[in-house]
């Protein structure tokens, strides 16, 4: 960057980068690892995983679960059905319709 007189100036984030290490604070990050446990189960019956947003589950409307897993194979939650990610896979396949393309 550059300004009006020609002389070249630092953007915020590499004079914070510059700053931060003159205060001495450490610049790497630490890494944390966490295991993330699951709050809302699957609703596919005989699923043991989990639903969650942050695992990678989804929510199907109940007619689309109705079609993957027939009427009893689910548990519905407020109107929908949770799933974990790989029920919701599963659903992506079966519910592939070739016809579009």
């Amino acid at each position: 960057m550059s300004d009006l007189h020609g002389l070249t100036t630092m953007g915020f984030k590499a004079k914070a980068r510059k700053h931060r290490q003159d205060n001495g604070e450490e610049t790497e990050k630490k890494a944390t690892s966490s295991v993330k446990t699951g709050e809302l189960p699957c609703g596919v019956k005989g699923c043991e995983k989990f639903a969650d947003k942050s695992m990678g589950g989804r929510s199907l409307s109940i007619d689309d679960a109705i079609d993957v897993w027939g009427s009893s194979g689910y548990e519905e939650r407020k109107g929908r059905v949770r799933v974990c990610k790989s029920c919701y896979r599963k659903y992506k396949k079966e519910s592939k319709n070739d016809d579009m393309y």
